[in-house]
């Protein structure tokens, strides 16, 4: 059955040749608002890496890459990224970054057990960026400094996207609200954690919802993270647990909450061990990437990836995230969005 979204009166703002030259507008301008804001250099990365090595990201542990064997190396068996958090820090190291700079690329993965609805898609673009940090920026502090910046190259874009369309009315709320998981889920105890995220969005319409990944006071995660790229279990301020988090916002085309980006201060040795310890994933410390870590080989990190179509979604104020990238869609969900008014590409 279709989970198609259908946003009440929805009507499409921008023809597709507008839309079109949206998108190129929007990637072009975001991306040098970002590198310029956290003195990012763009670098080119993989499509796939080898299986084995601990490189690729494993999201909530469940999904299955796209795989397949390589005829010139034995058949041995490429991965197609789910995102390019791990590669990213190792290609720090390589390239010797200096604190205060970083990189970023873009990145393109397919997930093909991604639940298909107008944000979810199996083709997953975004920029994907990384920056060097000193062990004395792991705070809580550094990461809000920076999730300010990245929102407010956001609103630049905003203000040049409705500047350019001016059927686009801004709506994004000038500042971003910082909270804690623990703090919502005692704000709204009876209500699942998307719930939650909608109703906290709704408040405030911009949000950074920190410490996602490890077990709340109700012995349950707000949201899975993968063990060995986000700290989530080290303590930040008033002693609560997490130094990663969700920008999120309230979307009113489509009523709901919206994720735009996820990020976070990555493990240094001491948050991988324990880490893995709680996810029972200790096996992992004898792959190439954990071993780099463990060894402290690798920079100390903060990064993330911001969502290209989700953004220019966003800012064109479409409903449905096929009208902004091509991919494959069941005919169901195909005929209900052209019933709507949402022109899949």
């Amino acid at each position: 059955m279709s989970k198609v979204i259908k946003p009440h009166g929805y009507e499409q703002l921008l023809d597709v040749r507008q839309t079109e030259q949206g998108i190129k507008r929007i990637k072009d301008f975001f991306q040098a608002n970002l590198s310029t804001e956290l003195r990012l250099r763009r670098v080119t990365a993989p499509l796939f890496v080898l299986r084995g090595l601990g490189i690729n990201d494993d999201l909530n542990g469940v999904e299955r890459p796209v795989s397949f064997p390589i005829k010139d190396l034995n058949d041995s068996v490429a991965e197609v990224v789910h995102s390019l958090a791990k590669w990213k820090r190792l290609t720090l190291g390589e390239y010797h970054i200096e604190p205060g700079y970083g990189i970023y690329t873009d990145m393109n993965a397919i997930r093909a057990d991604e639940e298909l609805d107008n944000l979810h898609s199996l083709y997953v673009d975004q920029w994907d960026w990384e920056a060097v940090i000193t062990a004395e920026q792991r705070t809580v502090a550094y990461l809000k400094n920076v999730v300010e910046r990245i929102y407010a190259a956001i609103r630049r874009t905003e203000y040049l996207t409705c500047e350019t369309y001016p059927q686009l009315k801004p709506f994004l709320p000038e500042k971003i609200t910082f909270i804690h998981s623990e703090d919502l889920l005692k704000m709204y105890p009876n209500l699942s954690p998307k719930e939650r995220e909608d109703e906290i969005c709704k408040k405030y319409g911009a949000v950074f919802l920190m410490g996602i990944g490890g077990r709340l006071s109700n012995g349950e995660k707000h949201d899975g993270r993968a063990p060995d790229y986000d700290d989530w279990s080290s303590k930040g301020e008033n002693g609560q647990i997490g130094l990663n988090g969700d920008i999120l916002i309230w979307y009113p085309i489509l009523n709901r909450s919206f994720e735009l980006s996820s990020m976070g201060i990555r493990v240094d040795r001491e948050a991988l061990l324990r880490q893995l310890e709680i996810e029972g994933k200790e096996e992992r410390k004898e792959l190439y990437f954990h071993k780099k870590l463990l060894n402290n080989d690798l920079p100390l990190s903060i990064g993330g990836g911001i969502g290209q179509s989700r953004l220019c979604m966003v800012l064109l104020h479409k409903g449905h995230i096929g009208e902004i990238q091509a991919s494959i869609w069941p005919e169901e969900m195909r005929r209900e969005c052209s019933e709507l008014g949402m022109h899949l590409i």
